[in-house]
């Protein structure tokens, strides 16, 4: 997920992330094996966190580099830190609210996006440990944001279709940039 208070050059920096069109995105993700966290993972988190940082984002799901696992990572600047999540499952929600939102795998679109207010959500840290967490406010709706991601869900699924009109000209120009950079995309192996 993208911060708002901040602008992107469509042709910049964006050769790692992998944009709309791509078919990584609508993929619904698989499972982290207990063999991928004595394994891969510790390379696949330190790869995101510095992909969303480099990019300025405030959260990054795994297909968003090319790597089609449920894996999450969120950092708002809050005193909760960066939350890396692995296998994340939402328990339970409660209340909504709308709130503009923003993808760095859709550049220069932002969006009025409902969500639950507050989500309790669980899964595995980076070390294979459960992890249970009461989010709220943007975090809550970071989590969601990129969870969505991990099921091959992006904004523009969550708002009315008569809206997507309004950006249809955007959205094609984003899958016309993303044909262009496939060839610059590291490919992990699909294991």
């Amino acid at each position: 997920m993208r911060a708002r208070c901040e602008k992107k050059n469509m042709s910049s920096n964006t050769s790692i992330i992998r944009l709309y069109g791509d078919p990584v995105l609508r993929m619904k993700c698989r499972e982290v094996s207990s063999e991928d966290i004595h394994g891969d993972i510790s390379l696949w988190v330190n790869m995101m966190v510095k992909t969303m940082y480099e990019n300025k984002g405030i959260g990054l799901a795994a297909p968003q580099i090319g790597l089609p696992k449920r894996i999450i990572v969120a950092d708002i600047g809050s005193r909760e830190g960066l939350i890396v999540l692995i296998n994340p499952m939402i328990l339970s929600s409660e209340g909504k609210e709308i709130m503009e939102e923003g993808c760095l795998s859709l550049p220069g679109i932002h969006l009025d996006v409902k969500r639950a207010a507050k989500i309790f959500v669980k899964g595995l840290d980076e070390k294979g440990l459960d992890i249970e967490l009461e989010l709220s406010g943007l975090l809550a709706r970071v989590v969601q944001h990129e969870i969505d991601h991990l099921d091959g869900i992006l904004i523009i699924d969550r708002v009315p279709h008569k809206r997507l009109k309004s950006i249809k000209d955007k959205l094609e120009e984003i899958k016309q940039l993303s044909a262009k950079n496939k060839n610059l995309w590291p490919q992990y192996a699909s294991r």
